[in-house]
């Protein structure tokens, strides 16, 4: 039966995740690509865009799109890689960081919500094992 194959398992718990996440991140204007983008940029040094599509594994042309939705929304600025002016560096503007600490929260709060009808130890175990198969 392809219900119990692996591939339709991740998919299908991958789909009702974001059918939680979506809403939930939806009154900080972000979804959930913008937020992984946000969370790869909070570090201490920028990040060139070629550095956070390679953190994410995303393609260069993707991360332009994704950079530029989030500097409309005034959550990253952009400015010439000092050695290197063919490179853009992009960091958090202070509302990219307080959206960001935001949107974790909710992010959090609808896994939880995801993981509620497994016991505590089983949602722990189901995160570490994924962890290991990341």
């Amino acid at each position: 039966m392809s219900r119990r194959r692996l591939g339709y398992l991740l998919k299908h718990a991958g789909l009702r995740l974001a059918e939680l996440s979506g809403p939930a991140l939806e009154p900080y204007g972000i979804d959930g690509r913008e937020l992984a983008v946000l969370s790869v940029l909070d570090g201490l040094e920028a990040l060139s865009q070629q550095e956070a599509a390679q953190r994410l594994k995303v393609d260069r042309t993707t991360m332009v799109a994704l950079v530029d939705a989030l500097e409309v929304k005034g959550l990253v600025s952009r400015r010439p890689h000092p050695a290197d002016r063919r490179k853009n560096m992009v960091e958090l503007t202070q509302k990219g960081r307080d959206t960001l600490r935001d949107g974790v929260r909710a992010a959090e709060e609808a896994e939880r919500r995801f993981l509620a009808r497994l016991p505590d130890d089983d949602a722990r175990l189901l995160r570490e094992l994924l962890d290991r198969l990341v």
